[in-house]
């Protein structure tokens, strides 16, 4: 994997949140949904390399039932993050520039 360019680092910083609010009844909000926001980019990377390893075959039978059962409790404990800070899929979507849009 290539090392992120100062562009792509540049895009990266604009399509996260401008600001974390700073509102004390706002700011446990603002900075859940920029926490989640990046632990759901790392899932996508994570989910997107047990893939390619999968087809690669340099995985175990085993190895493949472990990562998808972690991949599957990561996502199911996103899912309750999210509902317990209100948030939706829609607000941790990001704009990765040349990469495309976090969905």
């Amino acid at each position: 994997m290539t090392e992120p360019s100062d562009l792509d680092l540049r895009r990266l910083a604009r399509a996260l949140p401008e600001r974390i609010e700073t509102d004390p009844e706002h700011a446990e909000h603002g900075l859940a949904r920029l926490a989640l926001t990046l632990i759901e980019l790392l899932r996508k990377v994570l989910e997107h390399q047990a893939v390619r390893r999968m087809d690669g075959g340099t995985l175990t039978p085993e190895e493949i039932e472990r990562l998808g059962l972690a991949l599957l409790k990561l996502n199911d404990r996103m899912q309750e993050l999210k509902s317990t800070f209100g948030l939706s899929d829609e607000e941790l979507e990001i704009d990765l520039g040349p990469l495309g849009r976090l969905k």
